[in-house]
């Protein structure tokens, strides 16, 4: 079972992060965001933590104009006047690639990749530590979404925010984030510098997503399946939560949950296996 310091850890702009173990919350400069009252989750979600959601018109009230949905939120919480909303919600339009005239519109008078680009807007107006990307461009045909991931990685830059991409899409993960959490049942299998974790996997999982990749010099070959079916969440792991569907598994597996442990010589790569030692780079190609 994972123990505290065995939990993730994210540091942005001074704020502590930590991402849950096995039945653990998520902790936020040490609160427990699911115990949190109203005011203060609103609070955390007005300055400290933003979230883009993947499909921006399931979020957006397309009886509204973007105007109102970009400003709304900001000055209910009494910081800012209507005027200074209106000014930066202008601003950071602009900083997606949008303009002003775009407050005056409706939803439905704007693409999918404009409304996700004002989604992004909405997303930074209280100057968030955090930025959580769920899926953002999975409704978004392949240009468009390249454009919104160069995007983001502008305004990280710019803003100095820090930015959590949650995706199946293991090619858009590699291209841009700088460590990767790869979790299966609600557990994080492995961790570690991105580059690292794409070339080296040392869970079996890991491997098998990246096997199971289409790849261009290869187009017409089989791809590679992760047999069986994910264990029922409502039940108790009381061991390995892909043991069911592992090659290497043995008993320990089945009757203990793995620590996560490091690599050898790399105390930031970290895989939660008994057996990662017996996996190694040809794992990918297997």
């Amino acid at each position: 079972m994972n123990t505290p310091s065995d939990r993730p850890v994210l540091e942005i702009r001074g704020l502590r992060i930590d991402l849950p173990g096995t039945a653990r919350p998520v902790l936020v400069d040490g609160h427990d965001v699911l115990a949190l009252d109203a005011d203060r989750l609103r609070a955390l979600r007005t300055g400290t933590a933003a979230m883009i959601f993947q499909d921006p018109r399931a979020a957006i009230n397309p009886l509204r104009r973007i105007g109102d949905f970009l400003t709304e939120s900001v000055c209910l919480t009494g910081t800012t006047t209507v005027k200074a909303a209106r000014a930066r919600a202008v601003e950071l339009l602009e900083a997606v690639g949008l303009d002003a005239s775009a407050l005056a519109k409706y939803p439905g008078q704007v693409s999918g990749g404009m409304l996700q680009r004002v989604m992004i807007a909405a997303a930074l107006m209280g100057d968030p530590v955090l930025l959580l990307a769920d899926e953002p461009t999975t409704a978004l045909d392949v240009t468009t979404q390249a454009e919104v991931i160069a995007l983001l990685g502008k305004l990280r830059e710019r803003f100095g925010t820090g930015l959590l991409f949650v995706t199946h899409d293991l090619d858009l993960a590699a291209a841009i984030s700088d460590r990767v959490y790869v979790m299966y049942a609600g557990r994080i299998a492995e961790s570690g510098p991105a580059d690292e974790v794409f070339e080296r996997p040392r869970h079996p999982y890991t491997a098998a997503l990246l096997a199971s990749t289409p790849r261009m010099e290869n187009p017409r070959g089989r791809l590679a399946a992760v047999d069986g079916q994910p264990p029922d969440l409502r039940a108790e792991l009381t061991g390995c939560a892909f043991a069911a569907r592992c090659a290497l598994a043995t008993e320990i597996c089945d009757r203990q949950a793995p620590p996560s442990l490091p690599a050898p010589g790399r105390p930031d790569h970290k895989a939660a296996c008994h057996h990662s030692d017996r996996l190694g780079r040809t794992a990918v190609d297997a």
